[in-house]
């Protein structure tokens, strides 16, 4: 279950945070133990992944759009509506992020987007050079999307038809506890992890940040709290007035994945974030781990 060592001459990638907004909501919608009336407000987190022998760039997610009333009107019902499920500030985004280092969106080679949720998807429109990377899955999300349906939540045009490489999941390899993994450079530096259960094609990210053996595990959503990696929370399924509701697709999937998660978290030098991560925000927000500076490895 060892992840793998590094091999002479050994490339790395430097990972910096970004600011990609904030949504609060009841901690009630995520885990079992929730404080009664409790609304919780956490960071939608972007990455800035940088290879150490390639000039390329690669984000993974673009969190919530700036021009928020652009998003399919369900999504939009869901912000603004009577009795809004989430409340969000957008002020700081991917793009303003970037631009606190002096790059642009046609500075970036790769958008690796962990899942289609409007809170990870952004604006992939201003990124009109990059190449987008999703799992296959996804394509399943657009099959009745917006606007041909006008109650769905998922734009026809999120990604880009002719810059888009849907990852095959099914042919990927395992590494370490997860069972399917791919090595997009090839020489062992950025790996894209299936992460079933929270979404369709919803995927990780596993990036050495050492030539001699640390690693980052960018989770996304596949846990929204760190109670529920710990194990001193469950995934929470119904609230008052929705006894279905649960904030994923596949709650024993989830877990499953979750479980691989927790593996990789004990192993020596391997740190893990959330995309939606309250106690690492609280420790970084504006510090050295966000553009221009990085997050320093294990």
């Amino acid at each position: 279950m060892a992840l793998p060592p590094p091999a002479p001459n050994q490339a790395f990638c430097t990972v910096s945070a970004l600011e990609g907004g904030s949504i609060t909501a009841a901690e009630e919608l995520f885990i079992t133990d929730a404080i009664p009336g409790h609304r919780m407000t956490m960071p939608v987190l972007c990455f800035l992944v940088q290879h150490s022998q390639k000039p390329h760039k690669l984000l993974f997610d673009l969190g919530i759009r700036s021009d928020w009333d652009a998003y399919p009107p369900k999504v939009q019902e869901m912000l603004t509506g009577p009795d809004p499920m989430f409340s969000i500030d957008s002020s700081e985004d991917c793009i303003k992020s970037l631009a606190k280092g002096g790059l642009t969106p046609a500075d970036i080679d790769f958008v690796c987007i962990s899942h289609c949720h409007w809170d990870h998807a952004g604006c992939t429109h201003a990124f009109a050079q990059s190449t987008f990377l999703v799992g296959d899955d996804c394509r399943t999300l657009f099959a009745d999307s917006y606007p041909e349906n006008p109650d769905a939540m998922y734009p026809s045009d999120l990604l880009p038809s002719d810059r888009t490489r849907y990852l095959q999941v099914a042919e990927w390899g395992p590494i370490g506890p997860f069972p399917r993994a791919f090595d997009f450079y090839g020489d062992g530096s950025v790996y894209i992890v299936d992460s079933p259960g929270h979404l369709a094609g919803h995927v990780n990210l596993l990036v050495r940040t050492s030539a001699d053996g640390a690693w980052i595990y960018l989770a996304a959503d596949s846990a929204h709290h760190w109670k529920i990696l710990t194990g001193e929370s469950q995934i929470r399924v119904g609230i008052p007035g929705n006894p279905h509701l649960c904030m994923h697709h596949n709650k024993a999937v989830a877990e499953e994945h979750i479980g691989h998660i927790r593996e990789v978290w004990k192993m020596p030098r391997v740190r893990v974030v959330l995309a939606h991560d309250v106690h690492w925000y609280a420790e970084n927000k504006g510090g050295p781990a966000f553009w221009p500076g990085m997050i320093p490895s294990l």
